[in-house]
């Protein structure tokens, strides 16, 4: 028996995103592409923000008189974040690695179509008709109410 999805507004949102990611990239070669851009600008903005961060905390000990309301984060604050910030550095490095790996795999037009085609089965547009007949269906809407509320 599988369990159920779940329902809460962070896994509905995920499920959401996952299945666009599906619908919007729905070949190999595309999800090699997305997930490349994904981590690079995931690791540019780390980079950037821990840079930032850095200078940050190197000004505010060259001027200690600076006042404590002009101190959006605190010093202790600035740390940890560089801390676990370099972690996740690190961590991207090393996916970066990989994935030059999953960069070498090269696939025929054939499983590239076999790749589209499962998309379609994994992830179906929302707004084709004939998904939102079968949600209506299976859920009741405002605009075709459950039987059993019928009088």
């Amino acid at each position: 028996m599988s369990e159920e999805p779940c329902q809460c507004p962070d896994c509905q949102r995920f499920y959401r995103e996952h299945d666009r990611l599906i619908r919007e990239f729905p070949t190999f070669h595309q999800q090699q592409e997305l997930n490349w851009a994904s981590i690079q600008s995931f690791r540019t903005l780390c980079s950037k923000v821990t840079n930032e961060l850095q200078r940050q905390l190197s000004e505010r000990e060259c001027n200690e008189d600076i006042i404590p309301e002009e101190k959006h984060i605190s010093d202790l604050e600035i740390t940890e974040a560089l801390e676990e910030l370099e972690s996740v550095n690190a961590y991207l490095y090393s996916i970066e690695a990989l994935m030059e790996r999953i960069f070498d795999t090269k696939i025929s037009n054939n499983v590239e179509l076999k790749f589209k085609e499962i998309a379609d089965q994994l992830a179906p547009d929302p707004l084709n008709i004939d998904r939102l007949i079968l949600n209506r269906l299976f859920h009741q809407t405002p605009d075709f109410p459950d039987k059993k509320n019928i009088n």
